[in-house]
């Protein structure tokens, strides 16, 4: 292969600050091409036509002898995000979605918060540990670190793919030491830096998140506030911002205001530039994210699977209680989403401006479209066994499997974090796959296949700095169940 220029990418606005359908973006070869249209990226030295220079999006294969069932290829170096910023900056939160995001598409992803291993291990502390001329204070904290790293590492050796050291990591000092460990370990490094410059972003997340840490349970908020205030003071005296002439030879990714803009230089591998597509998306506006399946179909109340039924009489009466309830929740600017097929055309028939997309089609029964369970038992016994035992990876006869569904959502997933309030009207096991997103499921090949998501229920998912808050209404409309559990 080719060896690829070391670059600067600026996003300037980022993609989630340019109108709908316009987006900047840079096409790569990825597993699989979701990318941002057009074919264009912005270098300082002018603009870059990837297409003409015949870059390609690589073949999607799950369990083939060049990928891993990540799709990601396999011998692969682990790979080490490290965060760097002051407090209250969004750091956390952004490392925690984008373990969200790497669990989901199946890179084993965990967080090591380096301020929760100093309160596990040195206790809590206020403003004054974090003096710059506290040495004893700043040594318990490299020790710390290194001991997360030691973690890390050891989690690496178990299966793991990608470590998030959460952290200011304010120094190139400290950044140097993390990057010489990494390298003897034969792990990548990238950084994401994220910086704030918006002091009311700062107090909201003071409020939202710090004032509630241990560090402050037995302070009043005023105490706890003016004491963080102080604490960020103290980082700001050593503070080091990245920059591309003093971190020249280094991988990172800076995050202004959560997405007002980005730079992004010298990131070339596959997975970090995945991670990049991930964090171009991002941003901390409030939204809601509503998901319900279609009102009951013909074919559901027949046991049928797959198809492209209409609704049921119960279907319909549904599809006019849902429109009733979003109306009440009167959610600005509410976007509508649903699939190609008739059963979810319908359910969305009551509201306006609905974008119907291809990616949110159920998974696809192949040859056992149209069957019953008991039918494809009796004439595909292999793989209905073989569903049971491993129902995510399975696929039908010339159909789908659940690893294919997340695929085929991914660019759905980015579409999601770029937009605020939006309501998806979708199928059984597309709605799993979503679920499985905003509950970062630890075991997604296992536990995915059988989330319980009920006809006529409407998920509603809130989105928030230490996770995500999700409820369950369930519409007075009868209607037949169709989840199988667990064999």
């Amino acid at each position: 292969r080719r060896r690829q220029p070391k670059w600067t990418l600026t996003v300037f606005p980022p993609p989630n600050a340019l109108p709908q359908g316009l987006c900047w973006g840079l096409r790569c070869a990825f597993a699989s091409p979701l990318l941002f249209p057009p074919d264009k990226f912005f270098l300082r030295s002018g603009v870059c036509d990837m297409a003409s220079a015949g870059a390609a999006a690589a073949p999607a294969t799950p369990r083939g002898k060049s990928f891993s069932e990540s799709g990601c290829p396999k011998g692969l170096s682990k790979l080490c995000v490290v965060f760097v910023g002051l407090p209250a900056r969004g750091k956390s939160y952004v490392a925690r979605k984008l373990c969200y995001y790497l669990n989901w598409v199946q890179m084993p992803c965990k967080v090591y918060n380096l301020g929760e291993y100093r309160r596990q291990h040195a206790g809590i502390h206020a403003a004054e540990f974090f003096h710059p001329d506290n040495e004893d204070a700043r040594k318990l904290r490299w020790d710390l670190a290194d001991r997360a790293m030691d973690d890390m590492f050891e989690w690496f050796t178990q299966g793991g793919s990608v470590g998030i050291l959460d952290g200011t990591n304010s120094t190139r000092a400290r950044r140097s030491v993390i990057v010489k460990r990494c390298q003897a370990k034969r792990c990548k490094v990238l950084f994401v830096e994220s910086v704030c410059n918006d002091d009311d972003q700062v107090f909201k997340n003071i409020m939202q998140v710090k004032v509630t840490l241990p560090d402050y349970k037995e302070m009043a908020i005023e105490d706890a506030i003016a004491d963080f205030r102080e604490r960020i003071e103290y980082y700001r005296a050593r503070y080091e911002m990245m920059s591309v002439e003093q971190d020249a030879d280094c991988s990172f990714v800076q995050l202004v205001d959560v997405g007002r803009s980005v730079l992004v230089h010298n990131v070339t591998d596959y997975v970090p530039m995945r991670i990049t597509r991930y964090l171009l998306n991002l941003h901390i506006r409030p939204r809601v994210v509503y998901i319900s399946r279609h009102g009951e179909s013909e074919y559901n109340v027949k046991g049928l699977i797959g198809g492209d039924s209409g609704l049921s009489e119960r279907g319909q009466a549904y599809a006019r209680a849902l429109k009733s309830f979003m109306d009440k929740e009167k959610r600005k600017d509410l976007q509508v989403w649903c699939s190609t097929l008739q059963r979810t055309l319908q359910t969305a028939s009551h509201f306006e401006d609905v974008q119907a997309w291809k990616a949110l089609d159920e998974l696809d029964a192949g040859e056992c479209d149209g069957m019953t369970y008991e039918e494809t038992k009796e004439k595909y016994p292999d793989m209905y066994a073989a569903r049971d035992k491993d129902k995510y990876y399975t696929r039908y006869p010339r159909g789908e499997s659940y690893y294919d569904v997340v695929n085929r959502l991914e660019p759905r997933i980015l579409e999601l974090e770029r937009v605020e309030n939006v309501l998806v009207i979708c199928h059984q096991a597309v709605a799993r796959c979503l679920l499985a997103y905003f509950k970062n499921s630890e075991n997604l090949a296992d536990e995915l296949p059988y989330v319980e998501v009920p006809l006529h229920t409407v998920v509603k998912i809130t989105p928030l700095p230490t996770g995500c808050n999700i409820e369950q209404f369930k519409l007075p409309i009868e209607c037949v169940s169709t989840h199988r559990p667990k064999a």
